[in-house]
């Protein structure tokens, strides 16, 4: 079995790969159950919550049948984590082959998981964003922060990236790391002011409150949220949801764990069908993306399983083939 290291992730993969991996998982499908979702109390902090996400794949990376896959990610999201100056995710992925069952690598979750994560929302991104996007507002500084930038100006010509957080010494450190990586970033301090501006905004945060006000949106924009994965948890407000043509990576997560669109239809603030399909529909072009330059257009992420074992594919095909 190999062990493969957040080094080692980094080194094999790529932001076109990725992506593609992550398309033609949706494309195809992949069985996966219902993830297990619990809630670890603490009694002198917040609570952890413990994922466990299995899925199985009769294909390759490749899509090739005569291959199969099985895994499972084992993940913690522990939002203290940064008072110890640890991520708040946490995590490993088991994959195994799947026939026989036999375990075929073990690979750092925490860094598989920033790079499907970002991946997912730049191929939503693919369909929902504006061609000409170039000015990026990432809200967060957390070790998803500059995933979701690197994954979003692969995609659309980004030209400038502001990234807020609600340190902002936090936000100033990541900016000058995307900076030395050649990128034309910088750190605000007026988040509705960068939002008004921009053309595509992702939220990787533990927020309970909104960050994202509608009103704050140009024409054209498009909202990208991945922090919110609980029911009790907020990225973006109301009126946000109600401009927006909304799209999430399944409805079945979305609508059961996703708070920024489980707290407005719980209000009345808009229904189901509100929700205009899913990544499952855009890549099999059930559903159509952005239908006109104005329109503003919203991508909620609560993360899937298919997401982990496509990349977890990907990484050891490259891992197996970087080593023949």
């Amino acid at each position: 079995m190999k062990l493969i290291s957040p080094v080692e992730v980094d080194g094999l993969l790529n932001w076109p790969d990725m992506i593609a991996a992550i398309e033609q998982a949706f494309r195809q499908g992949v069985i996966q159950p219902v993830r297990h979702h619990h809630t670890v109390g603490r009694p002198d902090g917040a609570a952890s919550t413990l994922l466990l996400m299995p899925a199985w794949s009769d294909f390759d990376a490749l899509g090739d049948s005569s291959k199969g896959y099985m895994g499972v990610k084992i993940v913690t999201v522990s939002p203290d984590n940064g008072a110890v100056s640890k991520p708040a995710v946490m995590g490993v992925y088991l994959l195994l082959d799947g026939k026989t069952g036999e375990p075929k690598a073990l690979i750092d979750g925490q860094r598989l998981t920033l790079w499907r994560t970002a991946g997912a929302s730049a191929l939503a991104a693919r369909y929902l964003a504006r061609e000409d996007a170039s000015k990026l507002v990432v809200l967060g500084a957390g070790a998803l922060s500059r995933f979701l930038a690197r994954a979003h100006s692969a995609i659309r010509p980004i030209k400038e990236i502001s990234i807020w957080n609600r340190s902002f010494a936090g936000a100033e450190k990541v900016a000058a790391e995307l900076v030395a990586e050649g990128f034309n970033a910088k750190a605000v301090q007026d988040k509705d002011a960068a939002i008004a501006e921009a053309d595509i905004i992702t939220a990787g945060t533990l927020s309970t409150e909104p960050l994202i006000l509608g009103k704050h949106l140009k024409p054209g924009a498009h909202v990208d949220l991945i922090g919110a994965f609980t029911p009790t948890m907020r990225e973006s407000d109301d009126e946000c949801i109600r401009l927006a043509r909304v799209f999430v990576d399944t409805k079945d997560g979305a609508l059961k764990e996703g708070g920024d669109i489980v707290q407005p239809i719980k209000a009345g603030i808009v229904t189901e069908s509100h929700v205009v399909g899913d990544l499952f529909g855009l890549t099999r072009g059930a559903i159509q993306g952005r239908q006109s330059a104005d329109e503003i257009t919203l991508f909620k992420s609560v993360g899937a399983a298919l997401e982990d074992l496509a990349a977890g594919i990907l990484v050891y095909e490259k891992a197996i083939a970087a080593s023949a």
